[in-house]
């Protein structure tokens, strides 16, 4: 009776839900040294993922906050970081309507949320990811460790400022990621201005000395406009330093000399989303500009349709090509695979919960 009574009670002052996605279909590719491939695949235009999140309202506007998220393979059923289960976040927090929100541990950075949420018209999913020619890679996209804080919204006006502890004996700098982020959102208008900052130096080990390297640096603004019969999408970024311009797969096209990562690049995209039918036309254009001597430039076409089939389940296809320049390495991937050429078509059904 006990026991019940204070479930009862804890049940009545908290809130927990499960959600999740479900993602899967076929993906050919084309172009790569190892060979065409074509296979049935997990988290095409968004990872497969369980999550687990709640709230807890403690009174005068403040609330305890968490969310768990691990994703999952939908082909084999794996996960999808072997030895971490919630590889996707897992944070603890506080969130006050006044004061703004509080949040530590595994979390997304500013940067990747402006790619994912306002930048790219596929929603860094799908052949035409953003993710393949953007600095989305890695620690780019979420980092552990990490302590966010985001403003109340005011006006339309917001934002958000991350720092994440290296964790390194020995130096309290080696491995610490920081990023802020100046959002707008009002009426037809979702714009943001995002800065990363990436550490990549690695702490002293008894007597050896630390590896001090130049840290991987990106600023990005990025805007979309709704004007009902297309959603316009627009980006620019500047990257410099070190990690600032990965290469997903570091030689896929067998080249003698392997492509090196920029350490100074641009990158531009222009998009659109058109709705069509029951569902949704997406298109983009993305350049990447390699500013040092090397210029390995890359431009990316997309083109894809996402047919709703309900509110929570959709059937797509989508398609994307790249032309790699002056030895440049990137690839066609999607929202979870960095791919394998310079061409892919995917064909797919997704479902919510």
């Amino acid at each position: 009776m006990i026991i019940g009574g204070f479930a009862a009670q804890a049940h009545a002052q908290s809130n927990v839900t499960i959600y999740g996605l479900v993602d899967a279909g076929i993906v050919s590719e084309r172009g790569g040294a190892a060979g065409s491939l074509t296979k049935v695949t997990s988290g095409i235009g968004g990872q497969s993922r369980i999550g687990f999140k709640g709230t807890e309202d403690l009174g005068s506007g403040l609330s305890a906050i968490f969310t768990l998220e691990t994703g999952f393979k939908a082909d084999d059923g794996s996960l999808d970081s072997a030895n971490t289960i919630f590889n996707r976040q897992a944070f603890v927090g506080l969130k006050s309507k006044d004061a703004g929100q509080l949040t530590i541990g595994r979390q997304y950075t500013p940067l990747y949320l402006a790619q994912s949420q306002v930048a790219d018209p596929f929603g860094a999913g799908y052949a035409g990811s953003i993710k393949n020619l953007f600095p989305s890679a890695g620690a780019n996209t979420r980092v552990s460790n990490a302590l966010v804080y985001s403003t109340p919204v005011m006006e339309g006006f917001s934002a958000d400022a991350l720092y994440a502890l290296g964790e390194q004996a020995g130096s309290t700098t080696a491995g610490r990621q920081f990023g802020f982020g100046l959002n707008f959102a009002q009426g037809p208008l979702n714009a943001r201005l995002v800065y990363n900052n990436k550490n990549n130096d690695t702490a002293a080990v008894g007597t050896t000395p630390a590896k001090i390297q130049d840290t991987g640096r990106t600023t990005m603004f990025a805007a979309n406009y709704d004007f009902q019969v297309v959603k316009a999408y627009f980006a620019y970024g500047a990257n410099k330093g070190v990690n600032s311009a990965q290469i997903p797969v570091a030689n896929a096209y067998g080249y003698t000399v392997a492509p090196k990562p920029s350490l100074d690049s641009n990158d531009l995209l222009i998009g659109a989303q058109i709705p069509a039918g029951n569902g949704t036309v997406m298109a983009s254009y993305i350049r990447k500009n390699d500013k040092t001597v090397n210029n390995q430039d890359a431009d990316q076409w997309a083109l894809g349709y996402l047919y709703s089939l309900s509110k929570r389940t959709g059937a797509y296809v989508a398609y994307a090509k790249i032309k790699n320049k002056n030895g440049a390495g990137y690839t066609v991937g999607n929202n979870n695979e960095a791919g394998s050429g310079d061409k892919a078509f995917n064909l797919g059904i997704r479902h919510a919960f």
